[in-house]
């Protein structure tokens, strides 16, 4: 069983374009861009995420150019 890492950041993100394959384009306020893809509990209940959508992303220090979305705001 996999253990849940405490070193990952979550904040709040802006989607700027939708891309193929359940990726997305999120954008902070600040400018940064991040490819972030869906987490599976979003998959599983078919959630729509469209542009201009407010969600959370999980960014790993390890790769801060990748993402996860785990919530739609």
């Amino acid at each position: 069983m996999a253990k849940d890492r405490d070193d990952k950041v979550e904040l709040e993100w802006l989607v700027e374009d939708a891309l193929p394959g359940t990726l997305f384009k999120v954008k902070t306020d600040s400018g940064q861009v991040v490819l972030a893809t869906l987490s599976g509990k979003l998959r599983i209940t078919k959630v729509r995420i469209l542009p201009n959508d407010r969600v959370k992303v999980e960014v790993s220090p390890y790769d801060p150019a990748r993402g996860r979305i785990t919530w739609r705001v």
